[in-house]
């Protein structure tokens, strides 16, 4: 099992780099520059044709009229009230296209697969917990037309249009599952980081709704951005994953599972077994020399970029108390690092996945 606190290097650059730096600081050591500190910085100029940018441009209820309510923050629409749930994304038109694009960049950092368990050839039932636009869900269907393919969300934004064997439900995923116990070959969970209360409860409901010889894979990331060159702490990018560590603490719902080795610890205490670790670092931006790298790194730069607001907006306003014009300004100074090629940063996504024994009550 490959060990969680050494990702595997980049492959070269174009500064040609050999090692990967992990963050300057600790999440106990980072300290949250105030809002007004961005305000005194005057932000360079940023051009939208920069490299590469223009060309890359649980309790269950039934999806209803009635649940298309949605409330207003910040001028963006976020899921209704349903159990236990609080999201921070937007569930509007402009995150879900990123959301889409996030997708694509997935697919590309796992070489065009849509999971790495290796589950049955035929498997009969599948949960894909917070499914999002349902696009995972959807090709999942495409992919095995003989399984029945359940997405679950907080907010009814998936297409009425699916493949037969593809259904979408409103669910809260921090609230008991409702499923039978032994119902799923497979469970996926894509990028939850915020948005659950308890994981191990979470990893306990996916362990008994998983079948005996079953798989559960879980995706999470880390917001602390690296680079082999490093990161300022002051620096814009610097203070991202600091802001959010910090937002997840207020709320009770850590962003730190990557960080903090949450996925493969309660996996395990759930009882999952032949747990499989895979760190992957994914390139923001089109600085790699390798060109499925560059490319993976312009789709990476474009999800964020597409939505930069959705991203922000709920964190550093809602959580954080930042005021508009202060979060206008350090979205400015973010977006310009983002876009600066010198930096070549990169994050880490974890994947990690294991089995429900066949001899699990």
């Amino acid at each position: 099992m490959p060990d969680p606190a050494k990702p595997a290097p980049l492959p070269e650059t174009d500064e040609a780099v050999d090692t990967a730096a992990e963050p300057s600081s600790s999440p106990a050591e980072a300290e949250i520059l105030p809002a007004s500190h961005w305000q005194q910085i005057e932000p360079e100029q940023f051009d939208d044709n920069d490299s590469g940018y223009s060309d890359m441009l649980s309790s269950t209820a039934s999806l209803s009229s009635t649940i298309l309510e949605y409330r207003t923050l910040h001028g963006r629409t976020y899921h209704g009230s349903i159990g236990n749930a609080e999201a921070w994304e937007p569930n509007d038109e402009a995150h879900a296209e990123s959301m889409d694009i996030h997708h694509h960049m997935c697919t590309l950092l796992l070489g065009g697969k849509l999971f790495l368990a290796p589950i049955a050839d035929n498997p009969e039932a599948l949960l894909d917990v917070g499914t999002g636009t349902g696009i995972w869900a959807i090709d999942f269907g495409d992919q095995y037309p003989n399984t029945e393919v359940i997405g679950t969300d907080l907010s009814p934004m998936q297409p009425t249009w699916v493949p037969p064997n593809v259904k979408f439900e409103i669910d809260d995923a921090n609230m008991d599952w409702t499923w039978a116990e032994n119902s799923f070959d497979f469970v996926h969970a894509r990028i939850l980081a915020g948005s659950i209360s308890d994981w191990q409860k979470f990893y306990c409901n996916a362990f008994r709704c998983c079948k005996p010889g079953g798989w559960m894979e879980s995706h999470e990331a880390s917001l602390l951005w690296r680079s082999d060159l490093g990161i300022r702490e002051e620096s814009a990018m610097g203070q991202w994953g600091k802001v959010f560590q910090e937002a997840g603490r207020k709320t009770g719902r850590t962003f730190s599972l990557v960080d903090e080795g949450l996925q493969q610890k309660y996996m395990e205490e759930a009882g999952f077994v032949d747990i499989v670790v895979k760190d992957l670092p994914c390139p923001s931006g089109d600085w790699p020399r390798d060109p499925e790298k560059k490319e993976l790194g312009l789709f990476a730069r474009l999800a964020l970029e597409s939505d930069i607001d959705g991203y922000i907006l709920y964190i550093w306003g809602s959580v954080m108390g930042w005021k508009p014009e202060e979060i206008k300004v350090y979205i400015a100074h973010l977006r310009r690092e983002v876009r600066d090629r010198s930096i070549q940063p990169w994050f880490l996504r974890r994947v990690v996945y294991g089995r429900k024994p066949e001899a699990a009550p």
